[in-house]
């Protein structure tokens, strides 16, 4: 358990998307037992145990499902025709014919990165934007680096802010506030000849019209903004790795189960072929009826 508490707060500091797996309900036979955890990675790299072969591959194909969906779930691993597990509204159920008897509930936490805010400028609003910011729950950063981040605020009233634009569009950023008067602001929008899909992406005069006047009425207004453009998905969901490759599935030969197809899926290539597995056990038994 101490094991799986610190590699999540290591993923976390290192803003990786994960999903934690915890077993909340066991029905013997199993090889797991109630408060069994793991942690999978967007690959399907699965860390810790919530139960053998077979319902790993249950487990990875829910997990990763929750990790591109952004929501928990709780899903239901039976044994091919059970019908004993008391029911769970809102569960995902699976029935994996692997299994050799017994019922799993695993709930299925998806983990993913808070909004990286980048402020620039040692102003009050500054100051008062980085503080509300740190009370929604985003990270805040300061250093000129607009590489992954979900929203560039520039509050410096003065000095490089042209060049910090143009770095935050060409990194892509979604959101790029600067603190200016309407005047000054088109000014220095002016010296970057940007195209209408640029210019949609950098707002000046900067946040909601609240009739903010003070340094942290201000910065209420540009909170306000950043939560609307966040809530609304129109500065993406902070989900860094795709993993819509590894959604990909393919169907056990052997026991008829969907797998997904991935680095850490069992798989097996016969004559230019390529078979994908549940477990090494449906793997070696398809292996030897081809006479692999």
């Amino acid at each position: 358990m101490t094991a799986i508490s610190e590699r999540v707060q290591q993923l976390l500091a290192a803003r990786t998307p994960f999903v934690h797996a915890t077993v909340v309900r066991a029905q013997p036979p199993t090889s797991s037992y109630a408060g069994d955890e793991a942690i999978l990675l967007a690959d399907g790299t699965i860390e810790g145990f919530v139960g053998g072969q077979c319902a790993q591959n249950s487990v990875r194909k829910a997990a990763l499902g929750a990790l591109q969906a952004g929501e928990s779930v709780l899903l239901r691993v039976l044994p091919d025709g059970d019908v004993h597990f008391p029911e769970a509204p809102g569960a995902c159920v699976v029935v994996n014919p692997c299994l050799s008897g017994g019922s799993l509930e695993i709930f299925l936490t998806p983990q993913l990165p808070a909004p990286l805010i980048e402020i620039h400028g040692a102003t009050p609003i500054a100051g008062a934007l980085a503080q509300i910011c740190g009370v929604l729950g985003y990270d805040v950063r300061t250093g000129p680096d607009a590489a992954g981040a979900t929203a560039v605020v520039i509050a410096s009233h003065g000095g490089p802010e042209a060049e910090i634009i143009r770095a935050a569009l060409d990194n892509g950023v979604r959101y790029i506030g600067l603190v200016a008067s309407r005047v000054r602001g088109a000014a220095i929008l002016n010296e970057l000849e940007l195209s209408d899909a640029e210019r949609a992406r950098v707002h000046t005069p900067v946040g909601l019209d609240i009739g903010a006047k003070t340094p942290a009425e201000i910065a209420v207004s540009i909170a306000a903004e950043l939560v609307a453009g966040i809530r609304a998905g129109e500065l993406g969901r902070p989900v860094a790795p795709p993993v819509a490759e590894t959604l990909a599935e393919a169907v056990d030969p052997i026991c008829g189960m969907t797998v997904p197809i991935g680095p850490a899926s069992e798989h097996l290539r016969l004559a230019g072929v390529d078979h994908w597995f549940c477990g090494p056990g449906c793997r070696a038994a398809f292996a030897a009826k081809a006479g692999a």
